[in-house]
């Protein structure tokens, strides 16, 4: 079992610092990709060029293996970790000012783990946080609940089936009292809406797709849902392999859903400009724009645009104003015109993405597999502001609190802020 660690001026302190850090506008990182589930920060003064000497508060190894990207509340910061073979799934918590692991909690133990990629870990989606709450996940192999207080589990359920095939990575979402979670697998293809107090099942959705063959290696996704509101009224907006639906999520229901040909869809979508933008994965992935105010079957009469030039299978894109910014997996970076598709550049910036690209003071970051963070101007020309490099790549999206960047590379997690 992974060790256990605690720390006395934590829990003392908890209640005071959260108070004080509200006090100084630092903003929480609540979920994957951040309040808004868009990748954005309202930050200001963030820093633009750093390296292992330079502009790093502190640095802290983490256990395991995981791509978990890390979640913030006061001055907690969460994230997953699991073992290589994927035999123990924990719960990792790092205080957001000294660095240090408060909290390191075995919660999963998997005798037989199922094959996962060596692209993907065991750990790779993103808790979601709220106060006093966070909700650790790790797809078919368990849920929990945890008080952020003292790390004890409230709740728990592995009774969800799910055969990922390639390893888990859908996220978790918060929707009022529910806790929404895709299960798109080889086997089953479903999302589920569970109470965040006790755990019991609000309601389940099965997928009703046609996916135009019987090969469960296409049925997959590793989609994280969004919310939008849409003339009053919540929707779901759910990505699965060859399709995306919409849900009330209140009760499950459809509402519409747009077809498409990609699978392994694993990309967030976008909601700006009257329209949901789609990643359609694997198979050549696709970005459909989408009217998401239509009912039933809407891709022959609720489609705007899609184009296929340049477009990453695994990174969420970022929407900055009426430009949407893009790299593909093998690193070439575009912009796209959001009310049109039209290309407005193309750049190679060099290196592997996986992580999702966060926008924040005018600024776009790109975080590559080889550690490589390049740092652009949100505009309609490519102008690069900096590259910088850390020791060991990146496969989880940053994290933002205050005017610090939270990175999380394969090995360490890194506070970067820019020195006075």
């Amino acid at each position: 079992m992974l060790p256990t660690f605690r720390s006395c001026f934590f829990i003392l302190s908890l209640g005071s610092t959260i108070f004080a850090g509200l006090a100084r506008g630092e903003t929480n990182w609540p979920q994957f990709r951040g309040p808004g589930a868009d990748g954005h920060s309202a930050a200001t003064g963030l820093p633009v060029s750093w390296s292992e000497q330079d502009n790093v508060v502190w640095k802290t190894a983490i256990p395991g293996r995981g791509w978990s990207s890390p979640v913030i509340w006061g001055d907690q910061i969460w994230m997953g970790t699991a073992t290589p073979d994927g035999k123990l799934m924990s719960a990792v918590c790092v205080h957001r000012v000294s660095g240090k692991i408060l909290h390191n909690l075995p919660l999963f133990e998997n005798e037989k783990p199922r094959f996962c990629h060596a692209m993907n870990s065991y750990a790779s989606p993103t808790p979601v946080i709220e106060d006093g709450r966070v909700y650790i996940h790790f797809g078919s192999y368990g849920t929990a609940c945890l008080d952020t207080s003292n790390g004890e589990t409230l709740w728990a359920r592995r009774d969800l089936p799910c055969d990922h095939f390639r390893g888990p990575g859908s996220s978790p979402i918060l929707y009022k009292n529910m806790v929404v979670i895709h299960y798109d697998g080889f086997d089953f293809q479903y999302v589920v809406a569970l109470d965040k107090k006790t755990g019991d099942t609000i309601w389940k959705r099965d997928r009703d797709i046609d996916f135009g063959t019987d090969n469960g290696d296409i049925f997959k996704a590793y989609c994280t849902p969004i919310v939008i509101q849409v003339n009053g009224k919540p929707q779901l907006i759910s990505p699965a392999s060859k399709a995306t639906l919409a849900y009330d999520p209140e009760t499950g229901k459809e509402l519409w859903r747009v077809r498409y040909t990609g699978f392994s869809a694993t990309a967030q979508p976008l909601f700006g400009h009257g329209m949901v933008f789609i990643n359609t994965g694997f198979g050549k992935a696709d970005m459909v724009a989408v009217r998401p105010d239509g009912s039933g079957d809407v891709t022959e009469s609720h489609v705007k645009w899609h184009v296929k030039k340049s477009l990453g299978s695994k990174p969420s894109q970022v929407l900055v104003g009426d430009l949407i910014f893009n790299v593909s997996d093998a690193g070439v970076g575009s912009c796209l015109d959001a009310k049109t598709g039209e290309t407005v550049w193309t750049k190679r910036i060099g290196g592997k993405y996986s992580s999702s690209l966060l926008a924040a003071d005018g600024r776009v970051y790109y975080l590559s597999h080889e550690g490589k963070a390049t740092v652009i101007k949100a505009a309609r020309e490519y102008t690069e502001l900096a590259s910088n490099q850390l020791d060991d790549g990146f496969m989880a999206s940053p994290a933002v609190t205050g005017k610090s960047l939270i990175l999380r590379t394969k090995s360490h997690l890194y506070r970067i802020e820019k020195k006075n």
